[in-house]
């Protein structure tokens, strides 16, 4: 009698796990191909915090970088300041702390992307002039 219901508690929990199994194959399986048909984030967003350079700004009180240049030392200033005031060991919130993270990187990002381009922009503007060293 008590093999009968181990083997039916066996069975009924095969059963659950197949089932759940099944159903986030076919979720990741929907979003793979949601992702493949271009339902992609839109250009303004970073693909790992969803933030837009716009909300980034708000978060930290600063003006959005103009021609990708922008005063690093006054977004560390106020990223410091807001992270510290929202330290979850004096009171404050993880949520707001990681926001203010995120939304500093953002704009390290925005930065970092303007700098690279306008770099790329200079050596093409310049030619290519390799190095070359004499030898001793």
């Amino acid at each position: 009698m008590a093999h009968r219901i181990i083997t039916q508690i066996v069975f009924v929990g095969a059963r659950v796990v197949g089932r759940a199994f099944s159903e986030a194959w076919k979720q990741a399986s929907a979003s793979q191909q949601y992702a493949r048909q271009g339902g992609k984030l839109e250009p303004n967003t970073s693909s790992s915090a969803g933030l837009t350079l716009d909300e980034a700004c708000k978060i930290l009180n600063v003006k959005p970088p103009k021609g990708g240049t922008t005063d690093l030392e006054d977004v560390m200033s106020r990223f410091k300041r807001l992270f510290d005031l929202n330290d979850p060991g004096k009171g404050g919130s993880f949520y707001l702390q990681s926001k203010i993270l995120r939304a500093r990187e953002r704009i390290e990002l925005e930065v970092k992307k303007a700098t690279e381009a306008s770099a790329r922009e200079a050596e093409l503007k310049e030619g290519w002039n390799p190095k070359v060293y004499k030898d001793r």
